[in-house]
């Protein structure tokens, strides 16, 4: 949308819109080229400072919205209260400074004012802000880096640990099985022996079982008397073999277990 600064103050209060091509700061309105040429030539306007208008349109919105006119007198402004720290026209000075002592020619306070020490400082202000800013953005900056690298590193970490507690534990299961393979062995090893044992022991004794059959059925008294005590002589009928396949133990199941240590 069109602005009242991109429009020939002069020809717009004459109902005719023509687009401005300079500004005046002392007048505080467009020209268009026809109104230039005569601001710049007439007595009370040849002084005045005019800049393009396009380049007066590169200020700040809100150093674009300051005017030299009061807002509600329509007046110039031409005094500055020190106190209130406020341009005045005349009729702000009758009407809301009559009473402060601290006013002064708005002309004095403005003249160079771009050259006064207060820009100056508050230029280096913002210079010595700026570079503090980029310091600690380039600070901020080097810490995202530095804790994407941490972390980088924490999961390398975390990964190598992962593994040794897993080779670890591979070895262990591998000790482990190993062991129960071992302790099966032997005690099956164990078992079949004895089973081996109580086989033979088993055939010697069915074997007795069917001499005294024969021995009772076909053998005179002398036979039968003295094949007794060649009989009551065998191992398998000693008091130490007798007790050693009555006792319980011997049929005690045998079981693997893993205890944590």
């Amino acid at each position: 949308m069109a602005e009242s600064r991109d429009f020939c103050g002069v020809c717009t209060l004459r109902h005719v819109s023509k687009s401005s091509v300079v500004w005046c700061t002392e007048s505080d309105e467009g020209l268009c080229t026809e109104c230039q040429e005569h601001h710049s030539l007439s007595k009370s306007s040849r002084n005045h400072d005019t800049i393009p208008v396009t380049e007066y349109q590169k200020l700040p919105s809100d150093v674009l919205s300051i005017s030299q006119y009061c807002d509600k007198h329509n007046e110039k402004y031409q005094i500055y209260c020190n106190k209130h720290e406020c341009p005045c026209c005349s009729n702000c000075i009758v009407e809301s400074h009559n009473e402060c002592v601290d006013i002064v020619k708005l002309g004095d306070v403005i003249r160079n004012a771009k050259t006064s020490n207060a820009f100056y400082e508050i230029e280096q202000t913002l210079a010595e802000v700026l570079e503090n800013i980029k310091k600690i953005r380039e600070n901020r900056q080097d810490n995202l880096k530095t804790l994407s690298k941490e972390r980088t590193m924490i999961e390398h970490e975390i990964e190598q640990t992962r593994k040794t507690i897993c080779n670890h534990l591979d070895k262990m299961k591998r000790d482990i099985i190993k062991e129960l393979y071992e302790v099966e062995k032997q005690e099956n090893k164990e078992i079949c022996q004895f089973i081996k044992v109580l086989e033979e022991k088993e055939n010697d004794v069915a074997e007795s079982q069917k001499k005294i059959k024969s021995i009772k059925q076909y053998a005179s008294d002398l036979q039968a008397f003295l094949a007794l005590k060649q009989l009551e002589k065998y191992p398998f009928l000693k008091d130490e073999f007798l007790q050693l396949i009555t006792e319980k133990k011997i049929c005690k199941r045998v079981f693997v277990v893993i205890s944590a240590k």
